[in-house]
């Protein structure tokens, strides 16, 4: 898709707008990626994967209950999303497991790490375990996409990159905030989080990059990965929210079949997004994971 600039987006990033900025930032191949390392220094790490539009604060309660167990925690903003860099790119699961691989070399994180997960990150995540096995200790995988026949907009939209480009400019706040609507069950985070994606969006290039990533990042039919990641030997976790409409609750089955993951939870009561919904109840599924199924950090 050519790279376009959507109505709203009246910031741009630079080493001179990230000073007033919240996070780290490193510069790696595709552009600077913003980052918070966090946590006790000798403790393992967990590094989180946002979906198709969360930027860094999402995972805030997640990560923070986490340290609190004693795992150190890397959060970082995809390409196009938080204050990360909205390169001039294609938007596909190449560029993002490339950013997730420099990232992690470039902060020196050598022993294996705990990858967690969401949605699109879900996918992102076992693209990097089924090309890294030997880098991944656990693997949590949250609400996970991939599992639809259809792309969530219209082939003969996301074949065009002209038509795209269009969507994207005249409807594509539009279209996301709907998406927004459907994620969290509880009104007051569903709050919380329009204001955190709105804030973010205000860069330049941002509805660019969710758009492209809709072209060039397959959200369906996904099948293949999912086993592909079941065949990997690393520990798998598995996590669901019992009213997702995003990714829905129906889906949890064949993803469990795919998968074959050691464990596997629905969460009551939450829906698209667990770990910015009930941050405490998935940071206590994923520490005890670790706990019981770190065995790969000893190798």
């Amino acid at each position: 898709m050519k790279y376009c600039t959507a109505p709203g987006e009246d910031r741009g990033l630079d080493t001179a707008s990230r000073k007033s900025l919240r996070g780290s930032f490193v510069e790696l191949s595709d552009g600077v990626t913003q980052y918070e390392l966090s946590g006790p220094e000798q403790g393992d790490v967990a590094v989180f994967i946002g979906g198709l539009t969360v930027p860094l604060p999402f995972w805030d309660g997640l990560a923070s209950e986490l340290r609190a167990k004693g795992l150190r925690t890397l959060v970082y903003s995809l390409y196009g999303r938080g204050y990360s860099d909205r390169p001039k790119a294609r938007y596909d699961e190449a560029l993002f497991v490339r950013q997730l691989a420099e990232l992690t070399d470039r902060l020196g994180l050598t022993r294996p790490l705990h990858v967690v997960g969401t949605s699109m990150g879900a996918l992102i995540a076992m693209a990097y375990t089924t090309r890294c096995a030997e880098r991944v200790s656990t693997l949590t995988l949250v609400d996970t996409a991939g599992l639809r026949d259809r792309p969530p907009l219209p082939q003969w939209v996301l074949g065009s990159d002209l038509l795209t480009s269009f969507v994207a400019r005249r409807s594509g706040r539009r279209l996301l905030d709907g998406h927004m609507g459907s994620e969290v069950r509880d009104p007051a985070k569903g709050a919380e989080l329009a204001v955190m994606l709105r804030d973010a969006s205000r860069y330049e290039g941002s509805l660019h990059a969710v758009f492209d990533t809709l072209q060039h990042f397959p959200l369906h039919r996904r099948a293949e990965l999912f086993r592909r990641t079941s065949q990997s030997g690393v520990p798998t976790l598995l996590l669901w929210g019992a009213e997702d409409h995003v990714t829905p609750i129906e889906q949890f089955d064949r993803a469990r079949t795919l998968l074959k993951p050691l464990e596997s939870h629905v969460i009551d009561e939450c829906g698209h997004m667990p770990p910015f919904e009930h941050p405490g109840v998935v940071a206590d599924r994923i520490s005890a994971f670790v706990e019981t199924h770190s065995e790969r950090l000893e190798a």
